[in-house]
């Protein structure tokens, strides 16, 4: 298909309004480079995926993929022995991730049939080692600390270190803090110093790294802590070195799989690209056509998609017919028509749906050629004439019976009877070679050429005389007629003039009277098919209320459940509030030791069951599908004992499983980690994250980490008691909490729970390599 032809009709601003539904950049690429097609099979297979979408979209009204970003490059690095960093592994897991839940996806799809997508999902690759592997690289685009033995080792000996360093400065804050201008401590270069007042630089002994612009403060470095920045300045050079260690191993874990990682990240752009052109179906009204093969068009109440307020219009081309001639004046909407269909042919051939009415039938040609416009060639110093003669001697030497061909005012920009002879003459010669085509023209010469030649049709735009002004319907079958007469009477010409202009063209007004009459005949034609076609709208509209109710039911379900839980959550809230002030008040007035109130509360929480919502059908529902829930290959999970991500890539004979969890792999049993759902079930009111509470005192390896991001406030402040109870017990002497950043209300809700707690020795946030002020750590005492 020629380059210009996309120009002439804007098929790229079509294009562009697909673009806010796309997702993922390899979809967007896709668009970019989206063509007509000319090949019968893969245009019915472009469209075909479409309504594969649409069925996928009644039963998962939330199928969506999520940000993906192109990997290409990265995989090109790969190949030529490069190493990733840390951004581009980032985005290979995330291509991995979504693979895998996609797979899952449509292996739980039930009763839709995808034939066309269906062979998209299988192809999908999934690599539950590399998805492990990968683990090591936090989603906030940090090496994680468990990515290897060394990495775990000298991030606790920065802690450490950073911890003395801090002690020893409080220490100097408090013995000689009227020594400072500001009770605090900064950093410069890199390094903890002290901002001391200039008359006592030298009751501090250190480095001095800076003056401060008034020169009323130097930053000093205190001498006991030297060899500590030192060490740390040395650890830190080690951590490098290890991260870039283990980026290298990971990359070439991924080495080999590097068409396979291509082919997915392929798969989910088209995926992605597929989604779009179903939402701007749906967003547009837009339908799949059904194609023909032997040069038939059949368009019902199409529109034009970049027109704000379109006017529908039917249009039919028949096997036989070769030409449609729009007659009439100007400013009609005759250029519109002749864009809308060569918009409809090209959208359609592209695979996007078309603007238009469900019974819609489009063909398809090699090549679409249009003349339209004013195109005066100023640097070729040709008239407009003889611009456009030009490119219609053009037109003509490439055209064939496989073309279609649009002329906007054939003939225009001459003598109105050498135009009107040309025309005829070119319209002669696209018939007698079977070339389609629409043409407009105001020569009235061209009206009797379409009622007297066989396989040319009349056509014409709605003018309505009571109003003056044109209603842009398409009449096909009636030639366009002259209002001349009619607009000067009403713009009150006097009536001796109108009557003599119409004596003397008495022939021509009898033609106009005909095609009045013709008009009349048509509009009620029109009528009676609107009536007809309004039939088939009640019954799609009612096809599409019973997939509305369906997705309502759904809704409603799902809200449903989510009420139940909400509820059931309120009333075990106040039984726990009750149970802790109990307890409090037992704590206060008694000397019960820590552990026997810990126990107690785990008594009381076996209380707290209501028998109304024991025998609630609806949760009876929703525990027993979540129950159903098994791990299985390529899920990612917690590690309960450690707190670490990883992901399942094998089950053994005994029923335990083999995960991968950054450069380890580890074998659990099922009830040592916990699965991460994915943003599919997560979305469900009533799966939510689970996060298992430490089992038991004497359990071998206790968890010192609670991970509270993804949580409720309530969940997580609940998980977070049992947890600090869980610590006590087994005497740890320091946890960690992860709560993320986020908007800030989980990391509220855990300082407050930390300040009141008796049991919490201190606590601050992590340092900056560790996560920073995303998490936690807590000394218990």
């Amino acid at each position: 298909m020629n380059d210009k032809i996309l120009e002439q009709l804007e098929f790229y601003k079509v294009t562009d309004l697909l673009t806010p539904y796309l997702q993922t950049m390899q979809g967007k690429m896709e668009l970019d480079q989206i063509r007509p097609m000319t090949d019968y099979r893969r245009i019915t297979a472009s469209l075909a995926e479409v309504e594969d979408m649409s069925r996928i979209f009644i039963q998962s009204h939330s199928f969506s993929l999520g940000e993906l970003q192109d990997v290409s490059e990265s995989l090109k690095r790969l190949e030529l022995s490069a190493d990733l960093n840390v951004a581009e592994l980032q985005a290979i897991k995330r291509i991995l991730l979504v693979s895998s839940e996609c797979k899952r996806f449509y292996d739980e799809l039930e009763n839709v049939t995808v034939d066309f997508l269906q062979p998209l999902f299988e192809k999908l690759d999934v690599f539950p080692q590399l998805q492990g592997a990968l683990q090591a690289i936090s989603d906030s685009g940090f090496v994680e600390d468990f990515a290897s033995s060394d990495l775990t080792r000298i991030r606790r000996k920065i802690a450490d270190s950073e911890r003395a360093v801090r002690e020893t400065l409080q220490d100097i804050l408090k013995k000689h803090g009227d020594m400072l201008s500001e009770h605090l401590i900064v950093s410069r270069a890199g390094r903890s110093v002290l901002p001391v007042k200039n008359t006592y630089r030298n009751r501090i002994s250190g480095i001095v790294h800076d003056i401060s612009a008034s020169g009323n403060t130097v930053y000093i470095e205190p001498r006991s802590i030297v060899s500590l920045n030192e060490s740390i300045t040395q650890l830190r050079a080690d951590e490098r070195y290890e991260v870039t260690r283990i980026l290298h191993e990971l990359s070439d874990l991924l080495r080999p799989q590097t068409n396979h990682i291509r082919n997915n990240a392929w798969i989910l752009g088209h995926l992605d690209f597929v989604r779009a052109k179903y939402l701007f179906m749906r967003e547009h009204d837009a339908i799949i056509p059904n194609l023909s093969e032997n040069k038939v068009i059949q368009l019902l109440n199409v529109r034009h998609p970049l027109l704000e307020h379109p006017v529908p219009n039917s249009l039919y081309f028949g096997e036989q017919l070769t030409s449609i001639v729009i007659t009439g004046p100007n400013t009609g909407g005759k250029t519109i028509m002749l864009k809308t269909l060569g918009l409809a042919q090209l959208m359609a051939q592209s695979g996007l749906p078309i603007l238009a009415d469900a019974g819609s039938w489009v063909s398809i040609f090699t090549e679409i050629f249009a003349d339209i416009g004013d195109e005066q060639s100023i640097e070729q110093s040709l008239s407009t004439f003889s611009s456009h003669m030009t490119q219609i001697v053009s037109i003509l030497d490439n055209a064939n019976e496989n073309s279609l061909v649009l002329f906007d005012e054939l003939g225009a920009g001459t003598d109105p009877k050498e135009g009107a002879s040309l025309a005829m003459a070119i319209l002669e010669h696209l018939r007698l070679s079977g070339i389609k085509n629409m043409v407009t023209t105001h020569y009235p010469e061209l009206k009797a050429y379409g009622i007297e030649t066989a396989f040319v049709e009349n056509a014409s735009m709605e003018f309505d005389a009571t109003t003056l002004s044109p209603t842009y319907r398409f009449l096909q079958g009636v030639p366009g007629r002259s209002n001349a007469f009619e607009i000067a009477r009403r713009l009150g010409l006097p009536e001796i003039i109108v009557t003599d202009a119409e004596n003397q063209t008495d022939k021509e007004s009898d033609v106009n009277r005909v095609i009045e009459r013709l008009e009349e005949q048509t509009i009620e034609s029109r009528k009676r098919l609107e009536r007809i076609r309004e039939v088939e709208q009640e019954n799609l509209k009612f096809n599409r209320a019973v997939k509305k109710l369906y997705n309502e039911f759904s809704h409603a379900r799902d809200k449903e459940l989510d009420k139940v839980y909400r509820d059931a959550k309120t009333i075990v809230e106040k039984a726990k509030e009750e149970s802790d002030r109990i307890l409090k008040q037992l704590n206060a007035k008694s000397q019960l030791k820590p552990h026997e109130v810990i126990e107690a509360k785990k008594e009381l929480d076996q209380l707290v069951k209501d028998p109304s919502l024991s025998q609630n059908k609806v949760l009876k529902k929703a525990k027993k599908a979540k129950a159903q829930r098994v791990a299985r290959i390529g899920d990612d999970i917690i590690v309960t004992s450690y707190g670490q991500r990883g992901t399942i890539i094998r089950q053994l004979k005994d029923g335990r499983f083999e995960a991968q969890v950054g450069l380890i792999k580890m074998t659990l049993n099922s009830d040592e980690f916990t699965l991460v759902h994915s943003q599919k079930e997560t979305s469900k009111p009533i799966q939510r994250k689970q996060v298992k509470v430490i089992k038991k005192a004497n359990q071998k390896a206790p968890r010192a980490r609670l991970d509270l991001r993804g949580m409720r406030y309530e969940e997580a402040m609940q998980e977070l008691d049992r947890f600090i109870d869980q610590a006590l017990l087994n005497n740890m002497a320091q946890v960690d909490i992860i709560h993320g950043i986020g908007t800030g209300v989980i990391r509220e809700g855990v300082t407050k729970y930390l300040r009141r707690n008796k049991h919490v020795r201190n606590f601050s946030y992590a340092p900056q390599n560790a996560g920073g002020s995303g998490a936690t750590i807590v000394t218990l005492g």
